[in-house]
């Protein structure tokens, strides 16, 4: 019922939603870390901690991040995914410029003894560095206005890097899994990986890349859909569906979407 009432007074004055957010935030952070199945402790999501949050694409994550050297995790939100690949001896670079998260992230790193292993930036991701507003919060986060139907008044600002300059030459002679969630803002950030692109070996990315789901009002396709494909696919990359379908996808398949004769089975893509 707590929920339904934030919910419901997220269209209302900025102030009212401000103190049932910071309220509800102070509840949450009682919330108490419980063990998960792959052996290690998690707070701040149960769906997380009890092994039924995105299976298919935890299987997906848990295959990518045996072929590669290091994770690094664009959206990062409590660690899930960051605990994973620690759990699986792989160090971790985790990107997350929501408080709420970066609460349980930071406590998730620490509970399991992994505060050693990982390196943690309060940013955004975007083009250019700057200070860019953040819609909404929690898992779904972002920094494209009217996304998901996010009230305009459920609104933070945040500091913003460019994935080059988190990285710098820490990738290096590195096989790296970058992992990226960050709910549209995926091509503002690609503009900012122009080295990471060129980087040797070449990253593994997985990426959640929305065609027409939780689009603004008025945007019926992702304006960003194809532009992301042919990035990749101007590099050398391949790309699959990340789904149990795992389908390889080629310029037709994007095409067929862009012209609405195709509807993806997922909204993850893995692009190696």
């Amino acid at each position: 019922m707590f929920r339904r009432l934030i919910r419901s007074a997220l269209d209302r004055t900025p102030n009212v939603a401000l103190f049932l957010r910071s309220t509800r935030d102070l509840l949450d952070r009682r919330d108490p870390s419980r063990p998960t199945p792959w052996g290690f402790q998690l707070a701040g999501h149960t769906m997380m901690s009890s092994g039924n949050f995105e299976p298919e694409e935890t299987r997906i994550v848990r295959d990518l991040l045996q072929d590669v050297d290091i994770l690094v995790n664009v959206g990062a939100n409590i660690g899930y995914y960051c605990c994973h690949a620690l759990s699986l001896g792989k160090p971790v670079i985790a990107v997350e410029p929501i408080a709420r998260n970066l609460y349980y992230l930071l406590q998730n790193l620490r509970i399991n003894g992994w505060a050693d292993h990982a390196e943690v930036y309060p940013v955004a991701l975007g083009s250019a560095s700057g200070i860019l507003k953040m819609w909404g919060g929690g898992t779904g986060a972002s920094l494209v206005k009217g996304w998901a139907s996010i009230p305009e008044s459920y609104v933070t600002y945040v500091p913003v890097l460019t994935l080059d300059g988190v990285l710098s030459d820490t990738l290096l002679g590195k096989r790296a899994l970058i992992l990226v969630d960050i709910e549209g803002a995926e091509w503002m950030m690609l503009q900012g990986a122009a080295a990471t692109f060129r980087n040797e070996p070449r990253p593994i990315w997985m990426i959640e890349i929305s065609s027409i789901e939780h689009q603004p009002q008025g945007t019926p396709l992702n304006p960003h859909f194809g532009a992301i494909f042919e990035m990749f696919f101007a590099a050398g990359y391949r790309a699959w569906a990340a789904d149990a379908t795992a389908q390889e996808w080629l310029r037709s398949d994007v095409e067929a979407v862009l012209h609405g004769m195709k509807i993806p089975s997922t909204h993850n893509f893995i692009f190696r």
